[in-house]
């Protein structure tokens, strides 16, 4: 099913648990989320779960993340009582990857960075994502120079579904505001200055001033992406 422009002019004016109805109403059994259980991805999982919405949420470890994140994912499925699907890289890749190159051979190139992001991330996104039709993100425009051009609801062609960004047009205080209004469960490391939060030895707090993912990837001058978020074409 293809969105018409006038459905995706409803999609994107309903408030943010209606949107996200709408969407899972009209592809039933195919819309997922993929949490990094960052701090937009649990205003996300929130509202799903609170309202029973008909989305499956899922996560990636990525085998490096920090132990706050781990206590995070147990404090949300105590909460909630529901499961965030967990996937993880295979086994293999990762295996080749450390014994031919190093454990932390990611620091010495960017290309050495994106293969791990790749392996660590895009591959096991792409198991996720098999099957589905609608693909929810917490994606922000601030949080980016590359996601600041982003809309709410896009097609990505690589991927044969509709990416779906409720969150784009949030500002950082709605999404904090969000958050301590209804009580929700986020990671401690925000609280010392970790904003954008990923695996453990790729990521640091930010200074006064820096950018929200200052602290991402740090030792190199990259567009501070891993891949995931950067092949997607507007169509409708």
């Amino acid at each position: 099913m293809m969105l018409s422009p006038d459905l995706i002019s409803e999609i994107t004016s309903a408030p943010l648990a209606d949107a996200i109805r709408k969407v899972s109403l009209l592809f039933p059994g195919g819309v997922v989320f993929s949490s990094s259980l960052g701090q937009e991805d649990q205003v996300l999982t929130d509202v799903i779960f609170k309202n029973n919405l008909d989305v499956k949420i899922f996560t990636i470890d990525t085998g490096r993340l920090f132990n706050e994140t781990y206590e995070l994912l147990d404090r949300t499925t105590a909460r909630y009582k529901q499961p965030v699907h967990v996937f993880f890289p295979e086994a293999g890749d990762v295996e080749t990857f450390v014994n031919t190159k190093g454990i932390n051979s990611f620091y010495e190139s960017v290309d050495n960075r994106k293969e791990c992001c790749f392996i660590r991330k895009v591959k096991p996104l792409n198991r996720a994502l098999t099957g589905a039709k609608v693909w929810i993100t917490g994606l922000r425009s601030d949080q980016s120079d590359n996601r600041q051009q982003m809309p709410m609801i896009e097609w990505s062609e690589e991927k044969q579904l509709y990416k779906f960004n409720p969150l784009i047009n949030w500002s950082y205080d709605e999404m904090l505001a969000y958050l301590h209004q209804h009580n929700v469960p986020y990671n401690r490391l925000h609280d010392k200055g970790y904003i954008s939060i990923g695996c453990s030895p790729c990521t640091r707090a930010i200074e006064p001033g820096e950018t929200a993912r200052a602290g991402r990837w740090w030792w190199e001058s990259s567009q501070k992406e891993c891949g995931l978020h950067t092949t997607v074409t507007i169509k409708g």
